[in-house]
């Protein structure tokens, strides 16, 4: 099922539901509860689409396609290597991406974006599938002159806007092989499946919650494919996923 959080742009209400046909039917509960659904409902012209999760943290891993490692003259990491973006980089499909006064590159890299429905720790890889709530589209915005620059990668991951997420999120959906692709203004940059990830989904998440706890809502991104690059201003970026959809977003300078 797609579940769908969206503004009531009649009142501005933010609500949570699932695309049922041409409208959404809302939804009563937590993340960690069983969701109610109830009779209420949304025809799609009257809403707008926001980010599909509002997370604690989001959690990252760098490198985890070879193609990729390779593109940076990197090794492949003999684990997961992972960082993270602030929380408040979230934004949804059609939300503008800002590009900051103090950043000279910024790159765009499609990614396959996982939201925990209950809190996990020290979770095994084949007892991850019942933590996860859901599977969405993501673009890990970088400043990547500061990354260069900089030591440490939170600020260069850390500006407003530079998490795009959408346009749902899937609750059904087998994550080991999908295609994965990213287009600027219509050409296609990016194009590789998830079954040539070093580490899968489940081993990812198996990882991060050896080391210190995940909670219901946080946000897990997988890595990026080769093919990641930099971006314009005026330009559009929209990243798909098979089996989730598409969300699109466009460069503004701040």
């Amino acid at each position: 099922m797609k579940c769908v959080r969206f503004e009531d742009l009649r009142t501005g209400n933010k609500r949570i539901g699932f695309i049922d046909g041409d409208v959404i039917r809302c939804v009563y509960g937590s993340l960690e509860t069983y969701w109610q659904i109830t009779d209420e409902t949304f025809a799609m012209r009257d809403v707008r689409l926001l980010a599909p999760c509002v997370p604690k943290q989001i959690i990252c891993v760098s490198f985890n396609y070879q193609k990729h490692a390779a593109e940076f003259g990197v090794e492949i990491p003999r684990e997961p290597s992972i960082f993270s973006k602030a929380a408040h980089t979230v934004v949804g499909t059609g939300a503008d991406i800002i590009w900051p006064k103090q950043v000279q590159e910024l790159a765009f890299g499609a990614e396959l974006g996982i939201v925990v429905k209950k809190r996990m720790k020290n979770v095994k890889a084949e007892d991850v599938p019942k933590y996860i709530l859901g599977y969405t589209c993501a673009n890990d915005v970088t400043a990547r002159d500061l990354q260069r620059k900089e030591r440490q990668w939170l600020r260069c991951k850390s500006f407003d806007t530079f998490c795009p997420l959408g346009p749902w999120l899937e609750t059904e959906l087998d994550p080991s092989d999908l295609s994965i692709r990213s287009y600027v203004n219509g050409v296609l940059k990016q194009d590789a499946r998830t079954n040539n990830m070093i580490y899968n989904p489940y081993e990812i998440l198996s990882y991060i919650s050896q080391s210190f706890t995940l909670d219901a809502g946080d946000l897990i991104l997988t890595g990026t494919p080769v093919g990641a690059g930099l971006l314009n201003e005026g330009d559009e970026i929209t990243v798909e996923i098979e089996g989730i959809g598409k969300i699109s977003n466009r460069v503004v300078m701040e």
